[in-house]
C-alpha cells in the first residue's frame, strides 16, 4: 500500500479483511501515521518512499492512493516489475499519462484497475438494473451530477495546483459521476463534448472544505483549477448525457449526487444528499404508475478491492481484460471537456 490518507485507509482496511491476503508493506511520508497504521494492521514493513516499497521481495500487487501526479510513475514502475496495480481515481492527470499506464499493463501482462467505488453503490446498481431490464425503454437523455457548496478538498494544497492534480472537481469527483452514468447506461460511446468551467470562489479563498488539512508537504499553491464544471456529452446513436460538478458553488449546504434517465417508456431519478447518504432516493416514472425503489447500501472500496483480488487470482486469461482501458477512456473524455472549455467549442472524440 502506498498512501496514508482517507482513500489509502479504505484500501488498507479492505485488503486486511480478506482471507489469504497479506499486506506486507506500507509507504507514506507522514511518519507518525505510517507507524500507527502499520501497528493497527500488523504490517511488518514500512517505508517513507514508494521506490523503497517496490524493492520489498515477494510482492504480488501494489495499491496506490496518493496525489494524482504520482499515480503514473508508481504504476508504471510497479507494472514494469511484474506487479499488479490498483490505483485510486482519477487514473492520472490526463489521457496521455493514463495511456503510459495502460501500455505498461499490456506490456507486462498484468492487471491495472482503477477505483470507481461509487458504481458499487446499491442505488446506482438498482438504477443500472432498471435500465438494463428494458423497463424504461431506450434511454435517450440523462443527467448526472456531484455538487458541493463548500468542498474544495484543501485550499492551497496539491488539489488546487493544476500541475499536481490535473484539474478541479471535473477530474476529481466529476470522473465518478461520469463513470457511474456511463456504467448505468450500458457504456455508450461518447462522440463529442461541449463544456464550460468556472473558477470564481476558490481564487477568493472561499469554498474550502471545513476541517481539511494539507496531505502533502511543500509550498502553498495558488488556486489554479476550476470550482464548477458543466458539460454536454453527445452519445453514439444520438443520446445525450449532461454532467455537472462543483467543489464550491452557492447552493444547498448538503453535498448532493444524482442521476436522471429519460427513456422512451419511462424515466428514473436518483438523488442522494449528505456526504452523500449511503442510499439515495430512487424513483421510477412510467405510464403504469410511479413508484419508489428501495436499494441496499453498497460496499464501496470493499467491493472494489475484493473484485481486484478476484481478478488477480483469475490468472492471465482474466488479466488481459483488466488493463485500465476503461479508466483511460474516462480520462480522454475529461480531457476533451477541458479542451472544449478552454477553446469555447465542441470537441469531437
Amino acid at each position: 500500500m502506498v498512501g496514508l490518507g482517507w482513500a489509502g485507509q479504505q484500501h488498507l482496511d479492505a485488503f486486511a479483511a480478506l482471507d489469504g491476503v497479506e499486506v506486507v508493506a506500507l509507504a507514506g511520508m507522514e511518519a507518525e501515521q505510517l507507524e500507527a497504521l502499520a501497528d493497527a494492521h500488523g504490517v511488518p514493513r514500512t517505508c517513507a518512499r514508494w521506490e523503497d516499497l517496490l524493492d520489498v521481495e515477494g510482492l504480488d500487487a501494489v495499491s496506490i492512493a496518493v496525489p494524482t501526479f504520482l499515480h503514473a510513475p508508481i504504476a508504471v514502475a510497479a507494472l514494469g516489475r511484474g506487479l499488479h496495480v490498483l490505483s485510486e481515481k482519477p487514473v492520472a492527470r490526463d489521457g496521455a499519462e493514463a495511456s503510459t499506464m495502460v501500455d505498461a499493463a499490456r506490456a507486462a501482462g498484468r492487471v491495472l484497475e482503477v477505483v470507481f467505488n461509487h458504481r458499487q453503490r446499491g442505488d446506482v446498481q438498482a438504477l443500472r438494473q432498471l435500465v438494463s431490464s428494458g423497463e424504461l425503454g431506450r434511454p435517450y437523455s440523462a443527467r448526472t451530477w456531484w455538487l458541493r457548496r463548500q468542498g474544495i478538498p484543501t485550499l492551497g494544497s496539491w488539489f488546487t495546483n493544476a500541475a499536481a492534480s490535473g484539474g478541479g472537481p471535473l477530474v476529481d469527483i466529476g470522473v465518478h459521476a461520469l463513470d457511474w452514468a456511463l456504467h448505468v447506461l450500458g457504456e455508450p460511446r461518447v462522440v463529442a463534448v461541449s463544456a464550460v468551467t468556472a473558477s470564481e470562489l476558490g481564487p477568493q479563498g472561499r469554498g474550502g472544505a471545513v476541517g481539511a488539512r494539507k496531505t502533502l508537504a511543500g509550498e502553498a499553491s495558488a488556486y489554479e483549477v476550476e470550482d464548477l464544471a458543466s458539460a454536454f456529452l453527445r452519445l453514439e446513436g444520438g443520446g445525450l448525457l449532461q454532467l455537472e460538478t462543483s467543489w464550491a458553488v452557492y447552493r444547498d449546504p448538503a453535498d448532493e449526487i444524482g442521476m436522471t434517465v429519460r427513456g422512451t417508456d419511462g424515466g428514473a431519478e436518483l438523488v442522494a444528499t449528505g456526504n452523500p447518504d449511503p442510499v439515495g432516493d430512487l424513483r421510477v416514472f412510467t405510464e403504469a404508475g410511479d413508484r419508489d425503489v428501495v436499494a441496499e447500501p453498497g460496499r464501496g472500496h470493499r467491493a472494489v478491492v475484493e473484485q481486484f483480488v478476484d481478478v488477480v487470482r483469475g490468472g492471465p486469461q482474466v488479466w488481459k481484460d483488466h488493463d485500465g482501458a476503461l479508466a483511460l477512456e474516462r480520462a480522454r473524455i475529461i480531457d476533451a471537456c477541458y479542451l472544449s472549455a478552454r477553446e469555447g467549442r465542441e470537441v469531437v472524440l
